[in-house]
């Protein structure tokens, strides 16, 4: 589990094709290494990895054919930023909101527009994500937990602090980019309960 508050960014140092899938190679210089072992669960721009390796301050992950399928990391290119965040710890702030690291699917940056020191941005999910995103309910786009500020359809948006964007992967952000989402662990638990109810 994670809490969406992403610790420090790093980039792909390099991506191997490796029996049918990838394995992905981070330096990772701002993130504490200190007590991360092969096995530790790290959360890649939002993506749940298991390190198999470690050395000299990058950090390799093995990624599945899955992972690949609903998420933007199989369209990394060497020296492209990710966003990072070591598993939560029981003892630990949860300063965001509870997160998998399960991605559910990408979105679309479709707007960027100023918020006197913020940044409003218009994301477009996938037509099935839609209907886990709610006003003022929580999101985690790319690994950052988010407040969503409104909805229409798709589309919602999200207000970025000047903090946020400094210290996470957005501020190399473009409109038209893909992001990964992981919506509400609530909503998914609370439809797949409505179905069973309702049978």
């Amino acid at each position: 589990m994670f809490t969406g508050i992403v610790v420090a960014t790093g980039t792909l140092a390099r991506s191997e094709a490796r029996g049918g899938d990838l394995r992905l190679v981070i330096a990772a210089p701002a993130l504490d290494l200190a007590d991360v072992v092969p096995g530790d669960s790290i959360s890649v721009s939002g993506c749940c990895l298991t390190v198999v390796a470690i050395e000299n301050g990058t950090l390799a992950f093995d990624v599945s054919n899955e992972s690949l399928s609903v998420t933007t990391l199989g369209g990394l290119r060497a020296g492209d930023a990710v966003n990072l965040e070591a598993a939560l710890c029981l003892a630990g702030r949860l300063g965001g909101h509870l997160v998998s690291g399960h991605v559910d699917g990408m979105g679309t940056l479709v707007a960027i527009e100023p918020d006197a020191r913020s940044q409003r941005w218009v994301i477009e999910a996938q037509q099935a994500l839609a209907r886990y995103i709610a006003a003022k309910g929580s999101i985690c786009v790319d690994g950052v937990s988010l407040t969503v500020n409104a909805v229409d359809g798709a589309r919602f948006e999200v207000n970025l602090i000047p903090h946020t964007v400094a210290v996470t992967t957005f501020r190399d952000r473009r409109v038209g980019d893909r992001v990964n989402l992981e919506v509400d662990l609530l909503a998914r638990y609370l439809e797949r309960l409505l179905q069973h109810t309702e049978r």
